[in-house]
């Protein structure tokens, strides 16, 4: 059981680590001479550039919405990990980890939310901005976008393997 237990603390600070990394780095959309994520967008033609993306873009209550729920989804893996280490020693048998496991799938849920709008309003937002040139699609998803469903199933398998362990001594 003690195994078990360390396994699943190094897969929740892993899951909790992608989700920082994906949440903070820069590397969502990519392509030659640019880079962008949901904070700014930045070209490196000569030097790096950067401009923050504000209410100055027309796309920019997609952005929030993709940001809030990747701090959200963050935050909630964070939660859902010192919850864990208070339940492990607090509760009873049967009990243990079942808010846990709400908080770690609601995280999961965020995550994905955020990558499915990002997902799907990255194709409409290189109409609907004089930057628009840095969102062609000569452009790839980059890391942290990868990371961050990386980070979705890793939340999911968390949530399910706290359902799993509750019952077990």
């Amino acid at each position: 059981m003690l195994v078990l237990l360390a396994f699943i603390i190094i897969f929740h600070i892993t899951s909790a680590a992608l989700l920082f990394i994906a949440t903070i780095d820069n590397a969502w959309w990519v392509g030659e001479g640019f880079f962008a994520d949901v904070w700014k967008v930045c070209v490196t033609v000569n030097d790096t550039n950067c401009t923050v993306i504000d209410d100055q873009f027309s796309y920019y209550s997609t952005m929030q919405a993709v940001q809030a729920t990747m701090i959200l989804s963050t935050i909630l893996c964070c939660i859902a990990f010192l919850i864990f280490l208070l339940q492990l020693f607090r509760l009873k048998q049967g009990e243990r980890f079942v808010l846990t496991s709400i908080i770690q799938l609601m995280s999961c849920l965020s995550v994905m939310i955020a990558a499915s709008i990002y997902t799907d309003r990255r194709q409409d937002i290189h109409n609907q901005n004089p930057a628009a040139y840095l969102y062609t699609s000569e452009g790839t998803f980059g890391y942290s976008f990868i990371l961050a469903w990386v980070a979705f199933a890793f939340t999911f398998i968390s949530g399910l393997m706290y359902l799993i362990l509750r019952k077990r001594k």
